[in-house]
């Protein structure tokens, strides 16, 4: 028998396209609106085979996803289900639309970068983000997966972020919103603008009016490679630099320095790897993922902080939230 996380490893790749496919037609909010059921009447419900359904619900109970009943009846465990709940700020169902469709794609190239390198692969005019906008269909789906990755987190982010002396929060690459939103719902002083691309702003329009933000949730539309950022006094990064090299984000972070008002400061918001680099797991996989979209990295707290002191922000702090992505502040004295 392979040792329980070999075994993990190499059954994962079986695991999360079940996942995807079954929160696809909908199981687990089926599951999570009627209660425990059994695989027939589950698939009676959602007009699904139910023997094919049967075999995916026992490799997810089998991976703890799911638990099943001796009578045969299948439910979502309580520390599972908001992840897998539609209707809960922490659903990941974007997010894993996103690695299956997205990622999976990318993941063949992994040979080419590992005997020739990235940048010879794809070339130095590389533009990682070119497919994901490629067009509407493929632009909500990477915002609808940045959402369900960032907007749960960002609650907690938001309040560790000192927004409530803040007047204008500006969310660098904010894309839909969700970390403006979760500092607006935070700070009721507050007033927030996203800057980012001129094709996110329909869907930026779209969050305004979903969450009653007229008045307060602004979107400026613009390249931070070749523009100068909105002027705040808070300004975010909310898992951007771990897209870029280090070169990048030093420029971008001058670009924040010259943004940000006297005594105001510049959150960073990202996965951080352990000192040790030994983890955790999530920063790890996704920093392997970075390699993959993006031509950025994971790093250390410590790593941050040196980005930032090379852009001006001498003073810095480290605050670490309750999941796996926190909050690294630089100060404009």
């Amino acid at each position: 028998m392979l040792p329980s996380n070999l075994e993990t490893a190499v059954f994962g790749a079986i695991a999360t396209p079940v996942l995807h496919l079954a929160d696809r037609h909908h199981v687990f909010a089926h599951l999570t609106a009627t209660g425990p059921a059994r695989a027939e009447d589950i698939a009676q419900a959602l007009r699904l085979d139910a023997d094919t359904l049967e075999r995916m619900l026992l490799l997810l109970t089998a991976h703890q996803i799911l638990h099943r009943t001796p009578t045969g009846h299948y439910a979502v465990p309580p520390d599972i289900q908001p992840f897998l709940d539609p209707g809960d700020p922490h659903y990941i169902g974007g997010f894993l639309t996103h690695l299956v469709q997205e990622t999976a794609t990318r993941t063949p190239a992994l040979n080419a970068y590992l005997q020739h390198g990235k940048t010879a692969v794809d070339g130095p005019d590389a533009r990682p983000f070119a497919s994901l906008y490629r067009d509407e269909q493929s632009t909500r789906r990477f915002l609808s997966a940045m959402w369900d990755l960032s907007y749960a987190p960002s609650q907690e982010l938001a309040a560790l972020g000192d927004l409530t002396t803040s007047t204008h929060l500006i969310d660098v690459g904010g894309a839909t919103g969700p970390f403006a939103v979760a500092a607006l719902r935070h700070a009721p002083a507050l007033e927030a603008t996203v800057f980012d691309l001129p094709q996110v702003e329909p869907y930026l329009e779209e969050t305004r009016t979903a969450h009653n933000l007229a008045g307060r949730l602004h979107f400026t539309p613009g390249d931070f490679f070749t523009d100068e950022l909105p002027e705040g006094d808070c300004i975010a990064f909310g898992y951007i630099l771990s897209d870029w090299p280090d070169p990048t984000c030093t420029q971008l972070l001058r670009k924040a320095h010259r943004a940000c008002r006297p005594h105001g400061h510049v959150l960073v918001m990202d996965r951080l790897f352990d000192d040790t680099r030994q983890g955790p797991l999530a920063t790890s996989a996704m920093n392997l993922t970075m390699h993959l979209e993006t031509q950025g990295r994971h790093r250390t707290a410590h790593e941050f902080t040196a980005l930032l002191n090379d852009a001006g922000f001498t003073r810095c702090e480290v605050r670490k939230s309750s999941g796996d992505k926190h909050l690294v502040v630089g100060y404009h004295d």
